[in-house]
């Protein structure tokens, strides 16, 4: 039996081929449309050489194709790598050259970047284009994404695959250059994709149970809003091409259309990440009236999901129920927990869980910490092979304790009197100001409560008495903008003085990753005043 994502996507196709699977713009695609044409892709790859374990990058907005790549890669075992739409020539030499990517499907809105790169690039071989109706044209030597599926095959006479085949998620690149994270399909799954219960804990043993379970439930329909090529995104998507959902995505996220969409598809539950997402769709729901009745759930992760910020939703749809849960590119799912109505606030602002299937808080020495004791927080069990071609970052990461592999990617925590775990943030981010440690986090989750805020974060800079201080990056809410004297005013009653923001920096849009996750890099040169 192969735990393997290609043989669990096309047993749901078996299951339920006439559902539709995915919905993007005015396009649907039913499970056997999306077959035939991954199949199509898959062949067409194939023809070019490509196979296992070679890697397939796609550089695109969120689209029905990006799916389909994906899937055709998984086919033939190959590998399909993630490519942040905004990076520029330089950042796309390193990640395409890192990846050592054979073949690029990109949208046609990239082509002049991808011609000016190519030359560069001696083991990419292969281009595809798809046609995104920009009008955008280079002379890159691609073919076009529909003329590579009209020539090719469409059915599904691919060879066996194995639960040990390979996917790679690239990193955000949020604290440098973005690593790619090597996961067993298995593993992965198990981590991300439903093989092992979020809940209760409980390990599927049949490979099929997903894609029975969903066709003997009513269609549903979910909306992902997270770019593709982040993890969060694709495992809300493949997640619900496993289980036999209708995958709604959006190729760009934009509020109104999102409740547009919910009201038109009848969506179920929403994908978010945290304010970046949240905070919009507040504004939006208050502009204008939609029919959001079908709605059950809002998911939030791999972001900041702030206490006003969960409040003012419940306000607006007091049915609702949200979840919030914390992971990595490295951990994938570490805990979650469901949000209720006057129980948002814990701790200042910052995460409170229960904790996942294997994650621990750990110290210095590995062992786990004591109750009320603070460490890294770790996980164990299925997780990740390593970092693609960097064994040194490997070896830090990815540790032994007790004869048990675990993933130990820099996050710090807190475990608390009742077994709950308390996310203080990454290590790297966390500010030393007179040798007190401050986590950025719980002090953005402050200032957000502020009426003039509309989003923040915080970093720290040099300071020649204490070392670093505490510095906030504040996008204001339309009107006046905060002055530093109110925010000290106001932060000075939910946290300790020294936590307390001593410089301010009003930028018009918040620095952040398109998945809304904080760019700190891009928000510490700001505060720093570095302007090139």
């Amino acid at each position: 039996m192969a735990f393997n994502l290609a043989d669990m996507i096309e047993h749901t196709v078996d299951a339920v081929p006439e559902r539709v699977a995915l919905i993007c713009g005015e396009r649907r695609e039913t499970y056997a449309e999306l077959e035939e044409r991954a199949n199509r892709l898959a062949h067409h790859l194939a023809a070019q050489g490509v196979g296992e374990r070679d890697h397939v990058a796609i550089y695109s907005y969120n689209s029905i194709e990006f799916v389909e790549a994906m899937l055709a890669a998984y086919k033939l075992r190959a590998v399909p790598i993630n490519v942040n739409y905004r990076y520029v020539e330089e950042e796309l030499v390193y990640l395409l050259d890192n990846a050592d990517a054979v073949a690029l499907v990109y949208q046609a809105e990239f082509a002049p970047r991808v011609a000016a790169v190519k030359d560069r690039l001696p083991m990419l071989k292969h281009l595809i284009e798809i046609d995104d109706g920009s009008g955008t044209s280079s002379d890159t030597g691609a073919i076009a994404y529909e003329d590579a599926l009209a020539a090719a095959s469409p059915e599904r006479d691919f060879g066996a695959r194995d639960s040990g085949d390979l996917y790679i998620l690239y990193t955000g690149g949020t604290t440098g250059y973005p690593k790619g994270v090597m996961w067993r399909h298995e593993d992965v799954w198990r981590t991300l994709g439903g093989g092992i219960d979020f809940v209760t804990g409980e390990r599927i043993t049949d490979e099929h149970k997903l894609s029975r379970d969903g066709k003997a439930a009513e269609p549903s329909a979910t909306l992902v809003l997270a770019p593709l090529m982040h993890g969060a995104a694709q495992w809300g998507t493949l997640g619900g091409l496993m289980k036999g959902q209708t995958s709604v995505v959006l190729p760009k996220f934009d509020p109104h259309d999102v409740w547009a969409a919910v009201a038109e598809y009848k969506i179920m539950t929403i994908s978010i990440t945290g304010d970046a997402m949240a905070r919009p769709l507040i504004d939006a729901l208050r502009e204008k009236t939609y029919d959001t009745s079908s709605l059950i759930a809002i998911a939030s992760t791999a972001a900041v999901f702030s206490p006003v910020v969960k409040d003012e939703l419940l306000d607006l749809l007091p049915n609702l129920f949200i979840s919030e849960a914390v992971g990595s590119s490295e951990t994938g799912f570490n805990g979650m927990r469901l949000v209720e109505k006057g129980a948002t606030v814990s701790d200042g602002g910052l995460i409170n869980i229960a904790m996942g299937p294997g994650t621990r808080v750990i110290g210095e020495d590995n062992q786990p910490v004591k109750p009320g004791e603070t460490g890294r927080m770790a996980r164990g069990g299925n997780v990740p092979i390593g970092y693609y071609k960097d064994p040194v970052k490997t070896a830090a990461t990815f540790i032994e304790v007790d004869g048990e592999r675990f993933s130990v990617p820099g996050d710090f925590a807190r475990l608390e009197l009742d077994g709950t775990m308390t996310l203080l943030g990454r290590g790297s981010q966390c500010i030393n100001s007179g040798g007190e440690k401050i986590y950025p986090e719980e002090v953005e989750a402050a200032l957000k409560a502020h009426e003039k805020v509309f989003d923040a974060l915080v970093v720290g800079v040099p300071d020649e008495r204490w070392g670093q201080k505490v510095a906030a990056v504040v996008q204001p809410r339309h009107g006046e903008p905060p002055t530093l004297d109110e925010l000290v005013e106001f932060c000075r009653t939910r946290l300790a003085r020294y936590k307390v923001p001593r410089q301010l920096d009003i930028v018009d849009e918040m620095p952040r990753q398109p998945s809304g996750k904080p760019d700190y890099t891009r928000a510490k040169r700001i505060a720093e005043g570095v302007t090139s």
